[in-house]
């Protein structure tokens, strides 16, 4: 029997490590800058460090013959939709109802999963990723109860959350055709010339284009700016990709909740917020869900090649 190779759940689980030390240094570089002058900076930055790499050929990308109009579809979702959903939608919600709603990406993926890739849960797998979100619940619930939210902004958070399930399913359907590093910097072109062109016109109106690079005098801009524009966006997503690449869409979405888990670690051992019960009970069934989805994935696997 061929030894199973347990990389794209390692791939998957730094990942969410990645995404969830985001966290952190987005809040740092957000302390003086806008969330566009962020994104727009972390993506240009993304894609100049992957030109390099692939004009020396340290990533090899051959677009050659193949469907560009797929690349645009997965691009378009993530980054580039999701992440004006998710900016504007927070902006326009309590920070708990962003949590809840954002932590029902595996749901949707496992939803979408089934329709458009003929994925099949089993009633384990389910349970497993509901427990997973229940926990993202239970610790956004348990931040800040008293906060409200407007009516658009869960509109645009579920936008975030259809758009992030798009990716998945789009990437898991063109894993065959387009390799992990064609997709993510693909994402990372498309990102940079929107988010930039959004960014420009915005200092256009505002009148002051000639601060455009104003943030990289910013050595807490620069230090986070290095961090999400190279681990966040490149690795992140070349790992996100590999691993949709060899695991089903809804058993390799359900690890992105891993990132709620490193973020509360993080706020907690760097920033000194406090660590409440309710994160250390969500952490659990988070935890609990997402190595449980993985367990019996693996074990069915083993039982179908014995």
């Amino acid at each position: 029997m061929e030894k199973r190779s347990y990389l794209p759940e390692i791939a998957a689980t730094l990942m969410a490590t990645i995404f969830g030390m985001s966290f952190m240094f987005s809040k740092l570089a957000l302390a003086n800058h806008t969330p566009i002058e962020l994104i727009a900076h972390r993506f240009l930055l993304a894609f100049l460090i992957m030109s390099i790499l692939v004009l020396f050929k340290v990533i090899k990308i051959d677009l050659k013959g193949k469907n560009m109009k797929n690349l645009f579809l997965l691009s378009f979702a993530q980054p580039i939709l999701y992440f004006i959903f998710e900016s504007y939608g927070i902006k326009y919600s309590a920070s708990s109802q962003a949590g809840i709603m954002i932590a029902l990406i595996p749901v949707c993926v496992a939803i979408l999963g089934t329709i458009f890739l003929g994925e099949k849960n089993t009633k384990q797998e389910i349970f497993f990723i509901l427990l997973s979100v229940a926990g993202v619940v239970y610790i956004a619930y348990g931040k800040q109860v008293d906060e409200s939210s407007s009516p658009i902004g869960i509109i645009l958070l579920l936008g975030a959350v259809i758009s992030s399930s798009v990716y998945s399913i789009i990437s898991r359907k063109i894993s065959g055709e387009f390799t992990s590093s064609e997709r993510t910097y693909s994402m990372m072109l498309y990102g940079a010339l929107v988010f930039n062109a959004i960014n420009l016109s915005t200092h256009i109106n505002n009148g002051n284009l000639n601060q455009y690079f104003t943030p990289w005098s910013d050595p807490a801009f620069v230090t986070a700016l290095l961090y999400l524009g190279i681990v966040s966006s490149i690795i992140a997503f070349l790992l996100s990709n590999y691993s949709l690449t060899y695991l089903e869409a809804s058993k390799a979405s359900v690890f992105a909740n891993l990132a709620t888990v490193v973020s509360i670690i993080m706020g907690t051992v760097f920033l000194k917020e406090s660590f409440s019960i309710n994160q250390i009970i969500g952490s659990l069934m988070i935890l609990v869900g997402v190595f449980g989805t993985q367990y019996t994935n693996i074990m069915q696997t083993k039982n179908r090649t014995a």
